[in-house]
This record gives C-alpha cells, sequence and structure tokens, in this order.
C-alpha cells in the first residue's frame, strides 16, 4: 500500500518512526510534511495528506499532530475521508474493522515509541468487516452529500 505520512512539528519525531515502521511492513511511504521541525499549521498537512487519499493516490493516510484531534477534524473535511484517532490497539482495529477508516491520527505527545508501533501495525493489518457495517459507510457517504442518513435502506 502507499501511505501518505504527515505531521505538524508536534508530530514530527512519531513521523520519521511511523515512516520506518510503515517501510519495514513493505509498504510505500509519501511524506506530505513537515520536513523538519519547525512551527507548522497542522490544517495544511492534514488537506495534503488526505487529499491523496481521496484522489487515490495513496491508500491509506497516518496524520500526528500533539492530540491528534487537529489532524482529525481538518482530514475529516475532505470529501471520502474516514479519519479516526486512535489511542491503542483496540480503537485501531475497530477503526478498520467497523469504520473502514481511510487516515490515521494519532498523538505526537501522548503516544510512545511501543505503543506507537502496536497502533501502526495493527491499523495497517486489520481488514474493514462490510456486512453491516457497509450500511454505516453508505449513510456517512450520505451525510457528505447532504443528504438524511436514515433514509438509506438495510
Amino acid at each position: 500500500m502507499k501511505i501518505a505520512i504527515g505531521s505538524d512539528h508536534r508530530g514530527f519525531e512519531a513521523k520519521e518512526q511511523i515512516k520506518v515502521i510503515v517501510t519495514q511492513m513493505g509498504h510505500e511511504c509519501i511524506d506530505v510534511g513537515t520536513k523538519e521541525n519547525v512551527p507548522t499549521d497542522y490544517p495544511d498537512i492534514a488537506y495534503i495528506a488526505a487529499t491523496a487519499v481521496s484522489k487515490g493516490e495513496a491508500d491509506r493516510a497516518i496524520l500526528i499532530c500533539g492530540t491528534g484531534i487537529g489532524m482529525c477534524i481538518a482530514a475529516n473535511k475532505v470529501k471520502g475521508i474516514r479519519a479516526a484517532i486512535c489511542h491503542d490497539e483496540l480503537t485501531a482495529q475497530i477503526s478498520r474493522h467497523h469504520n473502514d477508516a481511510n487516515v490515521l491520527c494519532l498523538s505526537g505527545d501522548m503516544t510512545g515509541e511501543v505503543l506507537l508501533r502496536k497502533i501502526v501495525e495493527m491499523w495497517l493489518t486489520t481488514d474493514f468487516q462490510g456486512g453491516r457495517h457497509q450500511r454505516r459507510i453508505n449513510k456517512i457517504a450520505a451525510i457528505e452529500k447532504g443528504e438524511n442518513p436514515a433514509k438509506i435502506s438495510r
């Protein structure tokens, strides 16, 4: 898979660690910045990575800022993006199994190196389960179109 990876300055060190993990897993990294540890506005990076996924230039993206919250909010503004902030292996697994998350958002300030590896590995190796969860993904897509999701049938 092609994985777009981006961070602001607070997530820079974690981004560099994640690039190694992703490469070790056999995936291709697309580093969308920041390229150095200097103040960077997270929405700029979130837009680049999420747009790459939305346009099919990357299969998924991983975004890191201080808490992961800002990146998650910004990435979810891009059509077709289902960004999830994950704090552990379980939330990483559920975000893929149930929500087909295509962008993983992480906290650079609150996630140590060992946990970071576990989350990324879980997220990259977990498949979407489909089934009843697909209906919910269809409802999210309806919301993106300005439609009432309750009108989507089973």
